[in-house]
């Protein structure tokens, strides 16, 4: 597991380096800010745990970042402070956890796994295809990180389409599965009801996400390994 460790204080960054490595952990360190949050960007990793008081960005802020760039990588926040404000402002910004210093490396990492646990969860609820995101639990749809608005049948739709990109569905297991019975063959709701969510989603990004396959039916579009 993938660990990026931003911390300024020394002793506190040996221990817990040496902690978590002694648990299996692959740990990335930076003891400032500014270099956490350009390794934050170029690095993929399981989980982040962020000071919020050290030089450079602050933690809260390369939090606030993070997200805004669409990272979603759990991120974990410590500091010597154990204000409820302080709790309240990391949580509303998109923290998975948090954790008041002193604290026993054993419980960073059972923190580690408990976060990572929940990501995974959530990820299994949400369907990423290039730039669209659809969230089976919330039913939220997002093209480049911009909300689109959805009927009840578009997202099942959609949805239904997302699960297997470079599928192609014919018409009538279209039908069979959004809509859960049978109609006449020769009807246009499946058409009708792509062209609805196609013009919501074009605007957004110039690719054809939906694509009509001639005599058959559609598929959403798969990217290119």
């Amino acid at each position: 597991m993938n660990v990026l460790f931003v911390e300024d204080e020394a002793k506190i960054a040996n221990f817990v380096r040496a902690g978590l490595k002694e648990q299996g952990f692959v740990v990335d360190y930076c003891d400032n800010g500014d270099d956490g949050y350009l390794r934050a960007l170029d690095n993929e990793y399981d989980v982040i745990i962020l000071d919020i008081m050290m030089p450079g960005k602050d933690g809260l802020s390369i939090l606030k970042l993070l997200r805004r760039q669409g990272r979603n990588a759990p991120v974990i926040l410590l500091t010597a402070r154990n204000e409820l404000e302080d709790r309240l402002q990391g949580l509303n910004l998109g923290a998975d956890d948090y954790i008041a210093k002193p604290f026993f490396v054993e419980e960073l990492a059972a923190r580690i796994h408990a976060v990572v646990r929940r990501s995974v969860s959530d990820r299994q609820n949400l369907l990423c295809v290039g730039p669209i995101k659809l969230d089976r639990i919330t039913r939220e749809v997002t093209c480049n990180h911009q909300a689109i608005e959805l009927t009840s049948r578009e997202f099942n739709l959609l949805e239904y389409l997302m699960r297997s990109p470079g599928r192609v569905f014919t018409r009538t297991q279209i039908l069979e599965h959004v809509w859960g019975y049978d109609f006449n063959p020769n009807t246009n709701v499946v058409d009708v009801c792509i062209q609805r969510i196609r013009k919501k989603i074009d605007p957004l990004d110039e690719a054809v996400w939906i694509e009509s396959i001639r005599g058959v039916g559609y598929r959403f579009r798969k990217l290119d390994s």
